[in-house]
């Protein structure tokens, strides 16, 4: 991730400050608000049906607001809509291409609609997201990455200065979500924003240097995803023979809290391998060999010692009182 380009002396390129929209008498989006830096991958992450589709739709001028304002590089895109969408380039769902063209017919059309879009901007981002080798091959030949891919490369072709993406990685395997993912940090690192939306949790922790977490329709935090995810206090398994003793041990100490599997979230390959003699706490990490040489010190069989790493799902759950998500 980085750092020094996201940081809060980088430019502001997308501002949402107290955006709400009401539908049929129901608040739909409440509050919401937000920015997106210069060379910053920010995730919008949320549930199915949490808000996410209908608050990209007021980004892009689809659907405006009921309150509160959205700017992209200074311009109101309720107001001055076509200054502020010149510098806006978007996948809303799924990419519009035409399966019957190749894709660089795809581009000269959509290049046809965009003033200053010349053969050689074509070429340049067909090499930017790769697909030099098969872009004169029907579309209707491209697996789904490459159709994604070359979703993105339309959405490049007025040279924006921020990049909208809702939910991009569905229905790709993982070799093409790795893939997307190498991408768009490429672009990030070139000093594009990038707004990435998704309900996938662990691809917006690989993903994104910020994020926004969004539930019905609000808010509930925003901030580096490393500085979210330190919220929680990392759990140490632990392995010890014999159980009771061991775990009434770890119980003494104040600096420990004992809790059990079905309080936590666990990936399910350490739920696995969890042995019947297991105990998880939350404890700092740097406590681990004082504790050990004292379990040992007190004729302890100390099996194993595993620190588990708080994740986003984790903060996720905590404050949406334990919501699903992927």
């Amino acid at each position: 991730m980085n750092n020094e380009v996201y940081g809060s002396s980088a430019k502001v390129v997308l501002s949402v400050n107290n955006v709400r929209k009401k539908i049929a008498r129901k608040w739909i989006i409440d509050d919401v608000s937000f920015d997106v830096r210069e060379g910053e991958i920010f995730g919008f992450l949320g549930p199915n049906g949490a808000g996410k589709t209908t608050t990209i739709r007021m980004l892009v001028d689809l659907i405006r607001p009921s309150a509160g304002t959205i700017t992209v590089c200074g311009y109101n895109v309720n107001r001055h809509p076509e200054k502020a969408l010149q510098y806006v380039g978007s996948i809303v769902e799924n990419p519009e291409v035409y399966t019957y063209l190749t894709g660089w017919e795809n581009l000269q059309h959509f290049a046809r609609m965009q003033p200053g879009v010349d053969e050689a901007r074509i070429a340049e981002v067909v090499d930017i997201v790769r697909l030099d080798q098969r872009i004169h091959d029907k579309v209707r030949t491209y697996s789904l990455g490459m159709r994604q891919r070359l979703g993105i490369a339309q959405a490049l072709l007025g040279r924006p200065r921020l990049l909208i993406l809702d939910e991009p990685t569905n229905g790709l395997d993982p070799k093409g979500i790795k893939e997307l993912r190498e991408f768009i940090r490429k672009l990030a690192d070139e000093g594009l924003a990038v707004f990435v939306s998704s309900h996938l949790l662990s691809e917006i922790q690989l993903l994104c240097d910020r994020v926004a977490i969004i539930s019905k329709g609000r808010v509930l935090a925003v901030g580096g995803v490393d500085e979210l995810v330190s919220r929680n206090a990392p759990y140490v398994l632990w392995e010890l023979e014999p159980f009771e003793k061991g775990k009434n041990l770890l119980a003494a100490r104040p600096e420990i809290n004992i809790t059990e599997p079905a309080e936590v979230t666990l990936d399910d390959t350490v739920i696995a391998g969890m042995g019947i003699n297991s105990v998880i706490t939350i404890m700092e990490d740097g406590l681990v060999p004082e504790i050990v040489a004292m379990l040992v010190a007190a004729g302890m069989e100390v099996r194993g010692v595993h620190k588990i790493n708080p994740t986003l799902e984790q903060l996720f759950l905590k404050l949406t009182e334990g919501e699903t998500i992927e």
